[in-house]
């Protein structure tokens, strides 16, 4: 596949100046809120009220809201997008499914956004919900939903919204592997994400729309295939990869926006840390002539709306005494960073996977095997609350043991590092087993030096292993584990069983201790 990715100084160099009947358009953005609704660390788990005060603390519904306002007076001409996955990642979500983020984002004057594969978290049931509660379109364009009754007919492929007295399409985009993401039953058919752009594309053109703006949680890589393999998206707004574009932020995966021929591609990383704002100007036939932006961090200096303090401090209340609980001490910071734990063994997956471990190995389990993207934040030294345990771990699975082959280790194994060049939460964190990883070999045959307590794997003898419920029924492509003998999916919660880990070992001393070596 070849994409011509251009910097952000030749984005501004499309064309030379603007003709007079040019149509600009800003576009407002965020993605992977994950319930952030407070205040976040640089950890992006919880901050105190304290450190805020001291300007420590980012993002935060309250800063997102003046941000925001910020953002339309320096326009005369804006839209407000999400790229999807605003449910999960905190006690919020937990106590209210999509209640409070569906009242933030009408509150916020969001015009549209897609479906996140955490969306489907809880089913159809919920994301419906949230649907019927917000004031705005969301759209996923890459799924046949016919067959699920909740959301046939309500949930749209694409939309037509008016701006400034030009007509906008919008198209909605969701990870094609959502059904190993998630719960979104049985019901629904995810589809080829390019095949599904053009086609809502050819829809729109043809009712004489050509401003056209996809709104993809899919990723960065994914977002970059679809410009190239479509025709007619002027601007892709992304999500799900939580990549940080930027031109001026030292570490960014790449310039804001990235141009792919004449797509413009964004993100603004997760957790309401940032706020995209992409300036773009069309030419009378809606070819994109300019693209200038870039991510606004809101920080200390972005003022909190006092309204919004008082409204997120009363849905807090009743989560107080849960998560204020002090339930262990950790020596130094537990690091569960995305970037490390889904491309090796990282201080968190240790902790987690030894937690696991140690709860069920009295019913003689040997192996634990925990995925990656069930792993949310890192923790700061100090006390540990189980509020924060419960931002690392919002998913609320529970413990499964279950047997299989060493055959059917190893093949999970390779499942769980087939796709360590994307990033994906398949990355198995483990205990009682150390394996060997060569990134560069192809999937499927990536993993060697497999050893169970110290000795050469058997192929043939059966282990016992524990996992959480969602990758033991075939979340993240687990699926060797599905018709695994003797399952039982019912154990504790993970984030109890984690939590008295740290307690029973505390000050807990975070570790890792080579159990994965990368080649």
């Amino acid at each position: 596949m070849s994409i011509r990715l251009l910097t952000g100084a030749a984005a501004l160099a499309l064309t030379a100046g603007a003709a007079a009947a040019d149509y600009s358009l800003t576009i407002l953005h965020t993605n992977d809120f994950h319930a952030r609704f407070e205040p976040i660390s640089k950890y992006d788990s919880g901050c105190s009220a304290e450190d805020n005060t001291n300007g420590e603390c980012f993002g935060g519904s309250a800063r997102l809201v003046t941000a925001i306002e910020e953002a339309r007076k320096r326009s005369n001409n804006a839209i407000l997008v999400d790229g999807g996955d605003q449910f999960q990642g905190t006690l919020f979500y937990t106590y209210y499914k999509g209640k409070l983020a569906a009242e933030m984002m009408n509150k916020m004057g969001y015009d549209a956004m897609t479906v996140g594969n955490h969306e489907f978290d809880d089913g159809p049931e919920v994301l419906r919900g949230f649907m019927d509660a917000v004031d705005f379109p969301v759209l996923m364009s890459n799924a046949d939903v016919s067959g699920e009754e909740l959301l046939a007919d309500v949930l749209m492929k694409s939309t037509v919204i008016e701006r400034g007295g030009e007509k906008l399409g919008l198209i909605g985009l969701t990870p094609q592997n959502t059904d190993e993401l998630a719960s979104p039953g049985k019901n629904i058919i995810f589809t080829d994400p390019s095949d599904a752009v053009q086609g809502e594309v050819d829809k729109l053109t043809e009712m004489g729309v050509n401003k056209i703006i996809v709104l993809s949680h899919s990723g960065y890589g994914v977002d970059q295939a679809v410009a190239e393999n479509t025709t007619g998206v002027d601007v892709i707004v992304g999500g799900h990869s939580n990549t940080l574009l930027s031109n001026t932020i030292e570490g960014a995966a790449g310039s804001y926006p990235t141009m792919v021929g004449n797509t413009a591609i964004v993100q603004a990383y997760a957790y309401g840390k940032f706020l995209g704002e992409l300036n773009v100007t069309f030419d009378d036939e809606g070819n994109v002539t300019e693209a200038v932006g870039e991510p606004i961090i809101l920080d200390g200096a972005v003022t909190e709306d006092e309204a919004t303090v008082a409204r997120i401090a009363e849905a807090a209340a009743p989560l107080e005494e849960i998560r204020n609980k002090v339930v262990a001490e950790a020596a130094e910071a537990i690091e569960g960073n995305r970037d490390v734990c889904r491309a090796m063994e990282c201080s968190m997956g240790n902790l987690v996977a030894d937690a696991m471990l140690a709860r069920v190995k009295d019913q003689g389990i040997e192996i634990a095997i925990a995925n990656s993207g069930g792993l949310r934040a890192s923790i700061d030294a100090g006390e540990v609350t189980m509020g924060e345990v419960l931002t690392v771990l919002p998913f609320q699975n529970t413990l499964s043991t279950f047997q299989v082959s060493g055959a059917t280790v190893v093949e999970a194994l390779e499942n769980g590092v087939s796709q360590i060049e994307e990033g994906a939460g398949r990355f198995p964190q483990v205990a009682g087993i150390t394996f060997t990883v060569d990134a560069a070999a192809e999937p499927g045959s990536r993993v060697s030096d497999v050893m169970v307590g110290g000795a050469p794997i058997d192929a043939e003898k059966m282990y016992g292993v524990v996992s959480n419920n969602y990758v033991r029924n075939g979340g993240d492509g687990y699926k060797m584990f599905v018709d695994a003998e003797n399952a039982y999916d019912f154990g504790p919660d993970l984030a109890d069983v984690t939590a008295e880990f740290i307690a029973e070992n505390a000050p807990y001393q975070p570790y890792t201790d080579g159990r994965i070596t990368m080649k």
